[in-house]
């Protein structure tokens, strides 16, 4: 166990949150790659991979997907405390929840990954749009569940017009103004 220290700076969370396919998984990849190809420690969270890892007794349920991505922010927490940058791909359709996990996740970007509906349902990367109009599963965010956008984020990435490249130029912009800003505060400390 590592105990966080002045002299070790805790990582950044850098939040991905957007409509199934609105390319925030995507985006996660090449923007920790970005920081891995500055020598930055940097861990990749994607919400699917953690489902099915640590989160596979749980449902769709809000509940549910409450208690998945509390498990993810707890994960990235760990990682941040020590020293750890922490790029998280999860969809986090509630409003409330993001805050909680804004609150505790100090230093925190959150980026919006803004995708209108009709483009995530032609991209359907995983088939879920599909599944659902056709009525075989049920609470699709976006669809028959809801998906409270983010009203003020750091980053808003409109992936349909724009390219990977340009969009992860935006959040790796944000995270230098924003390790920036803790940098002077730390020496005002």
């Amino acid at each position: 166990m590592r105990r966080e220290t002045s002299n070790s700076p805790r990582g950044l969370t850098v939040w991905l949150t957007g409509l199934p396919s609105s390319g925030k998984t995507t985006l996660g990849r090449k923007i920790a790659q970005r920081l891995l190809d500055d020598d930055e420690a940097v861990e990749l969270l994607d919400g699917d991979s953690i489902r099915a890892k640590i989160g596979r007794n749980l449902g769709f349920s809000r509940e549910d997907r409450e208690d998945n991505l509390r498990r993810i922010s707890f994960v990235a927490d760990l990682l941040a405390r020590n020293g750890i940058h922490v790029v998280v791909a999860a969809i986090s359709p509630y409003a409330a929840l993001r805050q909680e996990i804004r609150n505790q996740l100090d230093p925190f970007v959150e980026v919006f990954v803004n995708a209108p509906l009709a483009v995530c349902e032609q991209r359907d990367v995983k088939g879920l749009y599909r599944r659902c109009r056709n009525g075989e599963i049920r609470g699709l965010t976006g669809v028959d569940d809801i998906y409270e956008a983010p009203t003020s984020p750091e980053v808003e990435c409109h992936t349909d017009i724009e390219t990977v490249e340009e969009s992860v130029e935006k959040v790796l912009a944000a995270v230098r103004v924003r390790r920036a800003h803790d940098l002077a505060e730390s020496k005002c400390s």
